[in-house]
């Protein structure tokens, strides 16, 4: 029951699951706005495994690889640069070390109230960092993009 509720299910506040949220957080602590230059993927991919999510690399890039791909989500949350894949072959993206990205336009929305105190902060795995448990969402993205 713990995976279903905390991993497989997005959280109803902001309509991200756990991993999602840490990319979208560990992008915006790089600095990777939409108005940055693109970082390579495994850089990020690098990040939220070390900082907030210690599971696969392929996994978590995968993750990622979903919320650029624009016939996955009819908004997505990471602006990307390179291969990512197909609408007739989603899974025909290219290694992480050959993409590029940053957020979105519309995940800046998903972050922009998060230094405002809306946001509870839980400690990440090894209780080094802090990161959000929900990101403050202006939009109602589980409506906008759906799970």
């Amino acid at each position: 029951m713990y995976v279903i509720m905390d991993r497989a299910l997005p959280f109803i506040g902001d309509g991200l699951k756990p991993v999602q949220r840490r990319i979208v957080y560990a992008m915006s602590e790089l600095g990777l706005n939409a108005s940055a230059k693109f970082k390579k993927s495994a850089r990020t991919v690098g990040d939220v495994l070390g900082k907030y999510h210690p599971h696969g690399d392929i996994a978590c890039y995968e993750a990622m690889v979903l919320m650029a791909q624009p016939f996955s989500y009819r908004y997505p949350l990471v602006d990307g640069q390179g291969n990512w894949g197909a609408p007739d072959d989603p899974k025909s993206f290219a290694a992480m070390r050959y993409t590029e990205s940053r957020l979105s336009k519309y995940s800046e929305l998903l972050l922009s109230e998060l230094g405002q105190g809306t946001a509870d902060w839980v400690p990440n795995f090894d209780g080094t960092l802090q990161e959000p448990k929900m990101l403050p969402a202006r939009l109602p993205n589980i409506l906008l993009n759906g799970t």
